[in-house]
């Protein structure tokens, strides 16, 4: 019996959608089919905030990550457990690629595993771990089928927010990483680490821009996008993934089962 999620097997859908905040974990429960008020709170323990329901009739959860990867690596090992099977994080990031502006979206093609859980997981070893090819093309075509730019390209998972090393972005950036984000190595190993032993377990992860950690903006851009502005974005990025993961967008097809 997981510890965490104070949950049964069956408590959630298959398609799980995967924010660090509680807030944002109730307001895309409030994105299902009629609503908050028809959304089944599934865990609420620890703050963790779980929900299931439906999006266009098709079963769909949300779970509360927290933030970085221990505390996300819990909640997934947990999820897995509990019979869950698409994992899609939904998150936020500090841009560094080029042209790259706050607002924007990012949909990961494999992460840098710069934070400790990972390399705990790995026994120091070395290791590289991408999304789900499918789920990660689903995201992609639903954001084009709403006329969406996508940044597609690696991400780098980092332990530290506020990191104090000023050429660390740079640094990062000539490595043709696109954002530093904190939880999607871990994500992205354990589905990994799940289809390796035979289990049809598949994630894929996509970020809004919140802020920019470069200094190539103009200056009339912000470094941080405004909470309202931020809310819109990530509301945009929710419904995107809640098509790609149900498969319900706009020409949207399904050919992994």
């Amino acid at each position: 019996m997981p510890l965490h999620l104070r949950a049964e097997p069956g408590d959630y859908a298959p398609i799980v959608l995967l924010p660090g905040d509680p807030n944002r974990a109730t307001r895309i429960a409030s994105l299902f089919d009629g609503g908050l008020e028809s959304a089944r709170r599934v865990n609420d323990h620890r703050g963790l905030y779980g929900y299931t329901g439906t999006f266009r009739d098709v079963p769909v959860s949300v779970q509360t990550t927290g933030m970085g990867t221990p505390s996300l690596s819990i909640v997934v090992e947990e999820l897995l457990m509990l019979g869950a099977t698409r994992l899609i994080r939904v998150g936020t990031c500090g841009g560094i690629g080029p042209g790259m502006k706050t607002g924007d979206l990012v949909v990961a093609t494999g992460a840098a595993a710069a934070d400790g859980s990972t390399r705990t997981y790995l026994h120091g070893e070395p290791g590289a771990f991408a999304p789900d090819f499918t789920l990660t093309r689903a995201l992609v075509e639903a954001a084009d089928a709403r006329g969406v730019a996508v940044h597609l390209g690696p991400v780098a998972t980092v332990d530290v927010f506020y990191n104090p090393d000023a050429e660390y972005a740079t640094t990062w950036r000539a490595r043709g990483v696109l954002a530093f984000e904190m939880e999607a190595s871990a994500l992205f190993y354990l589905a990994s680490r799940a289809a390796g032993s035979g289990a049809d377990v598949r994630a894929a992860c996509a970020l809004t821009v919140s802020d920019m950690l470069t200094k190539d903006m103009s200056e009339s851009e912000e470094t941080y996008l405004p909470l309202d502005e931020l809310e819109r974005a990530t509301d945009r990025m929710v419904e995107i993934a809640l098509e790609a993961g149900t498969g319900t967008g706009t020409g949207a097809r399904r050919s992994d089962g």
